[in-house]
């Protein structure tokens, strides 16, 4: 779903995503709303015991004016009183409240980003994400004390003016229905037409300064090889001076806005305190009436002005969130079906029955009608050039992607019947470049089987031939790795996510050019290690470099999303003009002149 590119879209968005996210604290809502509403209703009726207070003081007998103003006195300070204790009581309500929203909705949007599809996080700077995720659990914040602390008190103030000068004098009410309306229509449509779609290309450049960031900085040994900073300085320049005129024309019409607000306010207090007047020239008003009609004014003004203001929040608000509103109505891209069930293996068999896949955007399909049938406990190598359809063929398997047409089966069971939890935790893969979390060693590995004991962990880095070099660390399985591992090597890398497979024990192997970026002697250890971890598992070996499946009890040749050739190695280099051969011809002729 593509952020909305209208205010009113915007608003049908986020609004009632907020008030989902109060359904599931309603208890904590309705206190809040009762306390502050009562709250609010003392400044309706303080006017009113205010005039009281005037109208005693103006008495000629000096006795009898303090004993009619003392009950006048005493309301207004109970009042007074009464609405700071039940704002108290309001605050501390909507910090548990917001604080619950605030963890939900990120909680939501993170569980919403680990399950979007591989393609759309190929799409996406990771910086970006995170800036929506963060960006709008703080504009949930601000929209709570927007709606709940701010709007609901001045409707509740407005209402009940209109209400009370309106019994004595309708004209009055009328002119405070009017001139709110006026103002209110005035701010709504300012921020909505005027200042909105200018604060939504800000808050669009503000996620692309993220995006700019976390490229710049996660590469930045890219940026060191090529000598490149003053290049990277110069690009973000660039988006940082768009960031700005963009925010300088956002912070400009909110000043054109707030200025054309406080006009409407003065033309308001101009009607009211005209009609006023005229009603004590009429004698329809006292004194006193002058001073409820002027303070309950001014309590109408001191709200209508912090509207004006709460409307521009509110706007920006939205904005804010309505990427995260976005995110969470993301298709997930591939989901589970309501009856799927978890995959239960027994041999591992696999097969591809009449699958046709076709990528998103792609003109033709990458597969049509491919069939292929992988006995349990067999390796397979996996081997063709670029672009040829094997890491597809992976992806498939684990499914990333769903197919456009056939199936795809692990021992007689549709994968797009169970569950992607249960197919996952069934298929081991260790990848051509292992990522591993900026975590502990221990954490690493052990993120193949959650709860695996401490002895588990161990055995697993020996049977990957990685216990030795970690043991020689400082801190040995304590040791922090780096964001994405950048302090282990490549052979390092590679070999505790060897040890992770081994710690998983998956029935399914997936082994993607796992050793073709490794000096020789990492490349030993890890061909070794390889060789161990394939035993009694239905093994996929994608490779480059043929040395790595020569072994192998099957070898299937890609060629443009077909499978050109199938068999094993000795008998594919006697074929005389086979696409293998040639392969293997060109790499002994690479390495010999090497």
């Amino acid at each position: 779903m593509t952020p909305p590119s209208r205010s009113a879209d915007a608003f049908r968005c986020v609004l009632p995503f907020v008030a989902r996210t109060w359904r599931s604290r309603a208890g904590l809502v309705a206190g809040l709303v009762s306390a502050i509403t009562v709250s609010t209703l003392a400044d309706v009726f303080l006017p009113f015991y205010a005039g009281k207070l005037v109208d005693a003081l103006s008495l000629a007998d000096r006795a009898a004016a303090l004993h009619a103003a003392l009950p006048a006195f005493a309301a207004m300070t109970g009042l007074s009183f009464g609405a700071l204790a039940l704002r108290h009581v309001a605050w501390s309500l909507v910090v548990p409240m917001t604080l619950g929203s605030m963890g939900e909705v990120a909680r939501r949007g993170f569980a919403q980003v680990q399950r979007l599809s591989t393609e759309w996080h190929a799409d996406s700077f990771a910086g970006s994400t995170v800036r929506r995720i963060s960006r709008g659990m703080w504009a949930l914040d601000e929209l709570n004390d927007i709606l709940l602390l701010s709007f609901l008190p001045s409707i509740v103030v407005l209402l009940g003016t209109m209400a009370v000068l309106g019994s004595r004098w309708p004209a009055m009410g009328a002119v405070v229905g009017v001139g709110t309306l006026v103002f209110v229509s005035t701010a709504v449509l300012l921020s909505t037409r005027f200042i909105a779609p200018a604060s939504a290309l800000s808050n669009a450049q503000d996620t692309r300064i993220s995006g700019a960031l976390s490229d710049a900085i996660g590469n930045n040994a890219v940026v060191k090889a090529f000598g490149a900073e003053s290049r990277e300085d110069e690009r973000l320049d660039r988006v940082l001076g768009k960031w700005a005129r963009r925010t300088r024309r956002t912070w400009l019409r909110s000043t054109w806005s707030g200025t054309a607000q406080i006009g409407v306010l003065l033309l308001f207090r101009t009607a009211v305190v005209g009609l006023a007047l005229r009603l004590w020239w009429d004698g329809r008003a006292a004194p006193g009436d002058i001073a409820t009609v002027l303070t309950t004014y001014f309590v109408v003004h001191g709200y209508l002005r912090d509207i004006g203001g709460q409307i521009n929040r509110l706007q920006r608000g939205v904005n804010e969130m309505v990427d995260l509103v976005s995110l969470d109505a993301e298709p997930p891209g591939v989901a589970d079906r309501p009856d799927a069930r978890p995959l239960a293996v027994s041999a591992g068999a696999l097969r591809f029955e009449g699958v046709t896949f076709h990528y998103v955007g792609h003109a033709t399909p990458l597969y049509r009608d491919l069939s292929v049938e992988i006995p349990g406990g067999q390796r397979v190598g996996l081997v063709g050039r670029s672009g040829s359809g094997k890491t597809s063929f992976v992806k498939l398997v684990q499914r990333l992607y769903d197919v456009t047409g056939g199936r795809i089966t692990v021992d007689g069971q549709d994968l797009a019947h169970v569950t992607q939890g249960s197919l996952r935790a069934r298929v081991a893969i260790v990848p051509q470049e292992p990522v591993l979390f900026h975590r502990s060693l221990m954490e690493n590995i052990g993120y193949g089987r959650p709860g695996a004991t401490r002895v588990e962990i161990e055995r697993a880095a020996r049977l990957a031939n990685a216990h030795d070099f970690i043991a020689r660390l400082p801190r040995g399985y304590a040791t922090l790795v780096g964001e994405r591992g950048v302090k282990l090597s490549g052979g390092e890398r590679q070999r505790v996510a060897l040890a992770r497979a081994f710690l998983a024990d998956a029935p399914i192997l997936i082994l993607d050019e796992a050793t073709s970026s490794l000096d020789s002697e990492s490349e030993s250890l890890v061909q070794d290690a390889m060789e161990r971890l394939m035993r009694g598992r239905t093994a996929i070996v994608i490779a480059h470099r043929l040395s790595t499946v020569r072994a192998l009890d099957r070898i299937l040749v890609f060629d443009r999303g077909r499978i050109v050739e199938d068999g094993t190695h000795a008998a594919l280099v006697r074929r005389p003009d086979g696409a293998y051969r040639a392969l293997f011809e060109r790499q002994a002729v690479l390495a010999e002149s090497a």
